[in-house]
């Protein structure tokens, strides 16, 4: 079901209705007060933090009206979401890829990345009481996944003692059905909340002429529970639980064969955790977290009862950690913690079953030199089964120049080893046909590829694919400036990543189907630079503005050495001849647009009680593989996406005290598709109804 045709009627008509009616500063949707966050594992004010972050409040997730948590990231600055080779999307910060972003709920991580990146649908947002985006090295605090940021999804706290909670449906197109339950108490001493979601949907398809569909039906749901109680004024107890149960069907036709298959996934998360409060001035956290995934797929004939696919991935992950905070003088403080992890992982695409351990501890300092002077220093030690044990520091400053200007810097060091998928994985999509191994056994199974004439053309030489593959170190850098005036706020932030042996997914080699052959290989030294600018503009007490802008530049050193040592060809396309690179033909690394760009507006009204906003999403162009096989994205490759920009618009009616009704006129306003970006399946529409107690 679409709402394009009907859309400039319709909000030609809510225009008309409400634009005489008069509102408060209170009922914008979006607030331009300061949050208190946890991003530094201790509460600070949002404006007062010397780290690039970004808050993504309640009251925005729930006027976006989106469903899933990649849905409303990709609305942030400096924020892509970008799909691996499997089709899975993750999220990408300041040019860094999805396996160096860490993913939190409630400050303890996820798991199941298949091939990489943390499928983001998996987590509904209906009961987000916030989203804290840290970009830059995090590995101080949260370990090597954390080398290029943390996402960490806040859920809420009940806050009154009667019982109350809420309800919502919502129906869009594509027969998408999500469905809402949350219900909580706070009784002084003893806290509750539990939350369930469903969501199902027919699936899609972007080329109506085109077999199999883009995206297959599917439901899920999820069921998420805390529990909290006070034992004393100097101890409480947390108890948290999570499940998440998914199954999607999958129909292809091959060879003229029929077949048909259903892909099941789960994960657990079970979270203890106790707070002691030993003084006034200092409190310990005891902290135990267990965390499974799973995931089956099978797919067979319908007539002969042939399998195409019988696949399976068992991930464990189990964290016991003890954290204290000790208060100083002023506002200062110091704390530190230590832990153990250990993670287990079984699939299919292994030869054997997977275990390793670490031991780590951290410090930190977050210390008020002077009034105006905020200096956080901090370090991480990780003594790692598999590999060398690493120091990760941090620096980090704040200067308060006046009421409205602030100033902020860090620099901070990251460590990440190779995966045992980057390292062991040998899998072939069955269904469209594409081959991803890993480094160590990418040699092996490519000769037996050719051996069985299903290769066409190897695209990287093999002593790339020699020597061993190294572990990851960066260092990152980041300097901001910040203006808060009454009616508005900018935000800039220059960024700089410098990267030895990034690990990352590259072609090597094409098949004869068309598909391509992935491995993973070391880029010697890249570097992603560039700015950030948000701001955010009270205009009326009608209207807010919010916007962002991100600018990248994302290159391997030594291709740019190379290039201009005239060592790098190409082949023009119209003529076929062979020419020189120059550095303005060099386009930069993969998957990494130059310019991202978000505008938000913002419209509410008190009598009328309606929310109104509208949201414009804009990526420049990116490739998604060199097409030549000279080892680097060049102008003369065929493989570039078009920039896009895709627009969102929906409206909030409160109907009474209790019950709210919020229309999605469209989403994707333009139609945008495009059959390289399968997860943009065209103008879109919904409807919600919430009955809050």
């Amino acid at each position: 079901m679409k709402f394009k045709n009907v859309f400039s009627v319709v909000f030609l008509f809510i225009s008309a209705k409400i634009l005489p009616q008069n509102i408060s500063s209170d009922s914008l949707g979006l607030n331009l007060k300061e949050v208190i966050i946890s991003a530094t594992r201790t509460p600070r004010e949002l404006s007062s933090l010397p780290l690039p972050v970004t808050l993504v409040d309640q009251e925005i997730i729930s006027s976006s009206g989106v469903v899933r948590l990649d849905e409303i990231l990709i609305e942030q600055t400096g924020v892509n979401i970008v799909a691996d080779e499997s089709g899975f999307e993750g999220i990408q910060m300041q040019g860094i890829s999805s396996d160096y972003i860490l993913i939190l709920i409630d400050g303890v991580p996820l798991i199941g990345r298949k091939a990489g990146n943390f499928d983001l649908s998996r987590m509904a947002i209906g009961n987000i009481k916030q989203i804290e985006i840290v970009k830059g090295p995090s590995s101080s605090l949260f370990g090597s996944e954390a080398l290029g940021g943390v996402i960490n999804i806040i859920t809420e706290e009940p806050k009154t003692k009667k019982l109350n909670g809420n309800f919502s449906y919502r129906f869009g197109s594509f027969n998408q059905q999500d469905i809402n339950t949350n219900i909580k108490q706070n009784s002084g001493k003893f806290k509750f909340n539990f939350f369930f979601n469903r969501l199902s949907s027919d699936g899609y398809q972007v080329d109506s002429e085109s077999d199999p569909r883009t995206f297959y039906p599917f439901k899920n749901y999820t069921l998420h529970g805390k529990i909290s109680n006070d034992f004393s004024k100097k101890l409480t107890g947390l108890f948290s639980f999570r499940f998440y149960d998914n199954e999607q069907l999958s129909m292809l036709i091959l060879n003229e064969e029929d077949f048909e298959g259903e892909t099941q996934e789960n994960d657990m998360n079970i979270h203890l955790k106790f707070d002691q409060n030993v003084s006034k001035k200092f409190n310990i956290d005891y902290e135990l977290y267990f965390t499974s995934y799973n995931a089956d797929e099978l797919i067979q004939s319908l007539l002969t009862e042939n399998i195409l696919n019988d696949n399976f991935f068992n991930q464990k992950l189990l964290r016991p950690e003890i954290r204290g905070n000790l208060k100083l003088k002023s506002k200062s403080n110091f704390s530190g913690g230590i832990g153990y992890q250990y993670e287990e992982l079984s699939r299919t695409f292994f030869d054997d079953n997977i275990n390793f351990s670490s031991q780590y501890f951290f410090i930190q300092g977050d210390f008020y030199l002077a009034d105006k002077l905020n200096l956080i220093a901090g370090s991480r030690f990780d003594n790692h089964s598999e590999y060398k044990s690493q120091l990760s520091p941090k620096l980090a400053f704040y200067y308060k120049a006046n009421k409205s200007l602030a100033l902020k810097a860090s620099v901070g060091f990251g460590f990440k080893s190779p995966a045992f998928r980057q390292l062991y994985f040998n899998f072939t999509n069955s269904s469209v046909g594409y081959t991803v191994l890993g480094y160590n056994v990418a040699l092996d199974k490519l000769d037996e590829l050719i051996y069985q004439n299903q290769i066409q053309d190897v695209v990287i030489p093999r002593n790339e694919l020699i020597n061993s593959l190294d572990a990851e170190k960066s260092i990152g850098y980041n300097l901001g400036i910040s203006i808060d005036e009454p009616k508005w706020k900018l935000d800039l932030n220059f960024f700089r990543n410098d990267i030895k042996n990034l690990i990352d997914t590259r072609i090597i080699a094409r098949k004869n189907n068309g598909q391509n052959v992935f491995s993973y290989v070391n880029f010697d030294q890249i570097f992603t630079t560039g700015l950030e600018l948000n701001f955010n503009h009270r205009i009326t007490e009608k209207l807010n503005i919010n916007g962002g802008y991100q600018l990248l530049y994302a290159f391997d050193k030594v291709k740019i050495q190379q290039i201009n040592s005239g060592e790098i060809y190409a082949r023009e396309t119209t003529s076929n001849k062979t020419v020189e690179l120059s550095n303005k033909d060099y386009f930069g690394l993969v998957n990494r647009s130059r310019h991202l760009g978000n505008l938000k507006f913002f419209y509410s009204f008190t009598k009328s009680k309606l929310k109104v906003n509208l949201r414009f999403i804009y990526r420049s162009k990116y490739a998604e593989f060199d097409t030549n096989g000279n080892g680097l994205v060049d102008s003369y490759d065929t493989s570039f996406i078009n920039g896009y920009l895709t627009t969102n618009i929906s409206a909030i009616k409160d109907l009474s005290k209790k019950i709210d009704f919020q229309l999605g006129l469209s989403n994707n306003l333009i139609d945008y598709t495009d059959a390289n970006t399968p997860k943009i399946p065209g103008a879109l529409g919904f409807l919600k109804l919430t009955y809050k107690t």
